[in-house]
């Protein structure tokens, strides 16, 4: 049985407080709105019961922001591409920020299970004073496990029309992708974290955040398969190929505090869920 499942997420500021709604079909939903931070910040967590992915299960994931509403969506576990016998397993993700919005999307890492063929969808349309703050850790196999990624497909696509395009298909089977000193070098892990704006940022305060990234990098025990780029001023990335994904996002989330802090001069706040 294949499942095709739609979640759709709404934030609106109403009151000095961001107010989610929401409404699904199939599996997949919203937990409760938590406010750790105060009624600005809304954080949500984004739960799939069934766990996974097989050929042929599609999940639509559509998130709005206006006003000044500022949410925050993470996973309370890893999104699962399991083998298939030949059909797509699809997750499309479309976020629209309109107005002085702002989203931080930050979910747990996709696992590209042996024999998987799989699509992960990341699509973003913003607002001239819209801002964004998000990630995609992406592993393959299950090396701890002895579990390899030996044959199958994984396409990852994320996009902001007519500014960024990153698209690319890992195929398990392009030995020189997969360990080549130019493509993976035998890491099993890929990692991005990204910041982006409606409109260009102005060139000091890009240049402050590139070098408050760096800084991190720098110190990190990943530094030598990490790097920062601004590929256009109004996108700004943190790359990262690591053995194992506990080391990638650790570097991520130190970015992702020290960008958080420089750009929206707020402090550290993890989700609630990420220490459960």
């Amino acid at each position: 049985m294949t499942w095709h499942a739609q979640l759709d997420i709404s934030y609106t500021q109403e009151q000095q407080r961001t107010v989610a709604r929401h409404g699904h079909t199939g599996p997949l939903r919203v937990l409760q709105s938590l406010y750790p931070e105060g009624d600005a910040i809304c954080h949500n967590v984004l739960v799939h019961p069934p766990g996974g992915l097989v050929g042929g299960d599609t999940l639509d994931i559509t998130v709005a922001a206006s006003g000044n509403a500022h949410g925050l969506i993470t996973t309370p576990g890893a999104t699962r591409f399991y083998r298939s016998a030949g059909e797509l397993a699809l997750q499309r993700t479309q976020i629209t920020l309109a107005d002085q919005a702002r989203l931080e999307w930050l979910p747990l890492e996709a696992l590209a299970y042996n024999q998987c063929q799989a699509e992960n969808r990341l699509t973003l349309q913003l607002a001239p004073q819209a801002e964004f703050i998000g990630w995609d850790v992406t592993a393959f196999g299950l090396p701890s496990a002895a579990l390899p990624f030996e044959q199958g497909s994984f396409l990852q696509h994320i996009e902001v029309p007519g500014v960024w395009l990153e698209r690319g298909r890992i195929d398990a089977a392009d030995a020189r992708l997969m360990n080549g000193p130019l493509g993976l070098a035998g890491q099993r892990c890929m990692a991005s974290l990204f910041f982006v704006t409606g409109t260009p940022l102005a060139r000091q305060h890009r240049e402050a955040g590139l070098e408050l990234a760096r800084s991190l990098v720098a110190a990190h025990a990943l530094s030598r398969t990490a790097g920062v780029t601004c590929p256009n001023p109004q996108v700004m990335v943190l790359r990262v190929l690591s053995p194992l994904v506990e080391p990638a996002v650790q570097l991520l989330r130190q970015v992702w505090v020290g960008w958080r802090a420089h750009f929206w001069q707020l402090p550290a706040a993890s989700p609630r869920i990420w220490s459960t």
